[in-house]
C-alpha cells in the first residue's frame, strides 16, 4: 500500500528570492514527512525543458524513490516516438518510475478512429522497455471509461491511476485492469473545502484491491489531480491525509476499523455508535478452527 501525488504542489512558503533547489526540497520535504511515495518534483523541476536532467536533479535530493512525470503523446499532440525517446532517455539516466499523463484521454470516447490512434500510440510509446521501469499511465480531469479498458491499457503500463473525483466513472477502468497490473486510486479531492477523511480512501483501496483479486500490494491512493491552485498549507493538508490513508488502508484489521468512523465498518457498529468486534463463527464442526 503507497500514497503519491497524480498533480503538481502550489509554491512551498520560501522567501521570494529562494533558489530552485530551496522549493524543491521543501516539496519533496512535505511528501517524505508523510510517507508518500514515489515522491514528484511537486511541478517545481529544476530543468523543466529536459526530463532526464530534471529528474536526475530531484532523485539526487532525497534517499526516497522520485518518479518522473510526463505527457503523454494524445495530450501533448506529439508522436509517440518522440515521447518514448524520453522515456529512454529517463530509463537510461537511472530512474525506475515513469508516469505518463494523458488527461485528454477523457475525449477518446467510443470512436473506433480515435480508440486505434490512442492505442497505436501507447503501443509506440511503451513497448520493450522492459522490466526493469515501471510505466504508469495517469488519466485525470474527467471520465475515460468510454475508450474501453482494452484500449486504455493498451500499453505495456504496469499500473493504471485514475481520477474517481471528478472521473467517478473510471471506476469501470479501475476494476477491469487485469490482476498482475496495478491500480492508483486518485479518491483524495483534488478539489477545496472538501471531505477528506480516511474511510472513503480507505474504501477506495480496499474495493480496488479485491477487484481481480488484485491485493493490497497492487493498489496505491493518490490525489485525483493537482493541488497548484490551493494554498499551501491547504494542500499540505491533504498530502498528509493521503499519508495518513494509506498507512490505515494497509494496517491490520484490528488497528484499522479502529482508525475509521465506527459507522463506516459495519451497520452493527453504526448502531451502536463504536466498534464492535464480529462474532467468531466454528468452522469444521465443535472445535474446529474459528476463524472471523
Amino acid at each position: 500500500m503507497f500514497a503519491t501525488l497524480l498533480g503538481p504542489l502550489p509554491r512551498p512558503p520560501v522567501p521570494d528570492g529562494a533558489s530552485p533547489e530551496e522549493i524543491l526540497d521543501a516539496c519533496l520535504d512535505l511528501q517524505a514527512e508523510h510517507g508518500l511515495e514515489p515522491l514528484t518534483d511537486g511541478g517545481w523541476s529544476i530543468h523543466p525543458a529536459a526530463p532526464a536532467a530534471s529528474w536526475r536533479a530531484t532523485a539526487d535530493r532525497t534517499d526516497h524513490l522520485v518518479k518522473a512525470v510526463l505527457v503523454g503523446p494524445w495530450t501533448a499532440g506529439r508522436e509517440a516516438a518522440e515521447v518514448r525517446r524520453d522515456v529512454e532517455e529517463l530509463a537510461d539516466a537511472g530512474c525506475r518510475w515513469v508516469e505518463v499523463h494523458e488527461p485528454d484521454a477523457v475525449s477518446v470516447g467510443v470512436s473506433p478512429e480515435a480508440r486505434a490512434r490512442f492505442a497505436d500510440a501507447h503501443r509506440v510509446l511503451t513497448r520493450e522497455l522492459g522490466d526493469a521501469l515501471h510505466l504508469t499511465l495517469a488519466i485525470t480531469g474527467g471520465n475515460a471509461d468510454a475508450a474501453g479498458i482494452e484500449t486504455i491499457l493498451a500499453g505495456a503500463y504496469a499500473s493504471l491511476a485514475v481520477d474517481l473525483i471528478d472521473g467517478p466513472d473510471n471506476w469501470r477502468l479501475a476494476v477491469a485492469v487485469p490482476e498482475q497490473r496495478g491500480v492508483i486510486c486518485g479518491a483524495l479531492s483534488a478539489h477545496a473545502d472538501s471531505d477528506d477523511g480516511p474511510e472513503l480512501l480507505v474504501w477506495a483501496a480496499r474495493y480496488a484491491a479485491g477487484s481481480q483479486g488484485r491485493g493490497m500490494a497492487r493498489v496505491g491512493l493518490a490525489t485525483s489531480g493537482s493541488l497548484a491552485g490551493l494554498p499551501w498549507d491547504d494542500a499540505a493538508t491533504k498530502v498528509r491525509r493521503l499519508g495518513e490513508a494509506a498507512r490505515i488502508a494497509g494496517a491490520p484489521p484490528d488497528q484499522r476499523d479502529a482508525a475509521l468512523d465506527p459507522r463506516a465498518v459495519d451497520i452493527r457498529s453504526a448502531a451502536l455508535g463504536r466498534v464492535e468486534p464480529r462474532p467468531t463463527r466454528q468452522r469444521g464442526g465443535p472445535g474446529g478452527p474459528a476463524t472471523r
